[in-house]
């Protein structure tokens, strides 16, 4: 009784904590600015299902795909294995499952085992590609110490689960055997079966170690629940409303403000007359929550894998603009306002922006608008749109951008186009080269 009681404590307070600081993430992310992405829900189910369940975009990359489906499919599966320990901690029963599934429930474990397998072999192999390999995208400027450490962080966490799993699963297996108190035989163990000889004879040792593990595997869990909320590894979860809100317009194309349209429209016809919305927006973002709240749930969906960096041409030219970077910055920053409405009210300000504070000018035009980025991301994120509205703010409020922009700008404004040549001349080469 005192056990179930601890496991229901620990279980209790685990939620709420996840709870809470899940809460404070959604409150966050709704301090962006309204966005409508409720049109066209059959296309929103299946874009979800196609990048975020069937993982799509991943098998660009067939090693790290198949790598990253096996810790997918293990922790999506082994979560029916957790239903089943959380059961048992509650009611103080074991293996609550075996009856009512019979042989099916066999069939379950004995799977169990061999994902465990699958998942350790993905981990150590991930662990090895970031730290012996060190692949060229998993650095950059922006992967500091902590970001490089949590990604071991989780893959040692999940290291640590699945061994404690599979032996649990061979103390119980030799503990089945014993006929030792309540261990019931139930379940087929493929895989822990091969650890028992390493295991003690004695009843009492191998109770000890079950015990041991079945409290190691789940408060482990119930840990790494409460670690995902500080982690990148909260893509876990987000990954599936960011990809059902997907923009399902043409990718790189402009959003219109519509101040600016109905100025537009009521300079070509004069009896337009346009809607008035009450205070002024701002023309572009300075700060985060200038963006609409589909960029800041992008920022905290972001999985730093680095794949839209590893294919920017303005980096790989040695430009200073990478777009994992714009993706982290902005929800750095985010979360910067979070703590700050916690500890002084939502009226504070710390005189701090993205632009500048965070994000540079010359990251902001080193970009080509290229949507390399935004193709290359398995999780449908978009950077270019953060990008683009900090440019817009830069030149529509500040009116501060490179001569080569101000210079175009002014083409277009005295010649109809971004050439420095009049509508007469923009033909004279054609003319040039027939006289040769």
């Amino acid at each position: 009784m005192i056990a179930q009681i601890l496991f229901i404590i620990i279980l209790a307070a685990a939620i709420y904590l996840f709870s809470k600081n899940v809460g404070k993430i959604r409150r966050n992310i709704l301090l962006g600015r309204p966005a409508d992405r409720s049109d066209n829900p059959a296309l929103r189910w299946k874009t979800m299902a196609k990048i975020a369940l069937g993982q799509t975009k991943m098998v660009k990359r067939p090693l790290a795909a198949v790598m990253h489906f096996f810790i997918y499919v293990g922790f999506i599966i082994i979560n029916l294995e957790v239903m089943e320990i959380m059961i048992d901690g509650i009611f103080g029963s074991h293996r609550i499952f075996s009856k009512p599934l019979g042989g099916l429930y066999d069939l379950l474990i004995g799977g169990f085992e061999f994902l465990a397998i699958l998942v350790l072999t993905a981990c150590v192999v991930f662990l090895c590609r970031r730290n012996i390999v060190r692949l060229k995208r998993f650095s950059g400027t922006e992967m500091t110490e902590w970001p490089k450490s949590d990604a071991n962080y989780i893959l040692i966490i999940e290291i640590l689960l699945m061994t404690a799993f599979l032996t649990m699963n061979a103390a119980d297996h030799k503990l089945q055997l014993l006929n030792f108190g309540h261990y019931i035989k139930a379940g087929s163990f493929p895989v822990s079966s091969l650890l028992s000889p390493l295991l003690p004879d004695s009843a009492a040792g191998l109770e000890l170690i079950e015990r041991g593990c079945w409290w190691f595997h789940i408060i482990g869990i119930l840990a790494f629940l409460n670690y995902l909320p500080y982690s990148k590894h909260f893509h876990i979860l987000l990954a599936f409303p960011n990809t059902y809100y997907s923009n399902l317009h043409l990718k790189g194309e402009f959003t219109n403000m519509a101040s600016v349209t109905g100025e537009v429209k009521a300079m070509l016809d004069p009896s337009f007359v346009p809607e008035t919305t009450g205070e002024p927006q701002r023309f572009g973002a300075k700060d985060v929550t200038d963006l609409t709240w589909k960029n800041l749930m992008e920022a905290y969906t972001c999985t730093e894998c680095g794949r839209c960096t590893s294919v920017c041409p303005a980096n790989i030219t040695g430009k200073l603009l990478s777009p994992r970077k714009i993706m982290m910055d902005t929800r750095d920053r985010i979360t910067e306002v979070g703590n700050n409405i916690d500890k002084h009210g939502k009226d504070y300000t710390d005189n701090k922006a993205l632009l500048d504070n965070y994000i540079t000018r010359e990251e902001l035009w080193a970009c080509t608008t290229c949507n390399a980025c935004v193709e290359a991301c398995p999780v449908n994120i978009n950077p270019l749109e953060i990008i683009t509205e900090l440019r817009r703010y830069a030149v529509m409020e500040e009116s501060q951008a490179p001569a080569s922009i101000n210079n175009m700008f002014g083409n277009v404004e005295n010649n109809g186009a971004p050439w420095k040549y009049s509508a007469a001349d923009r033909f004279n080469w054609a003319d040039a080269d027939i006289d040769k």
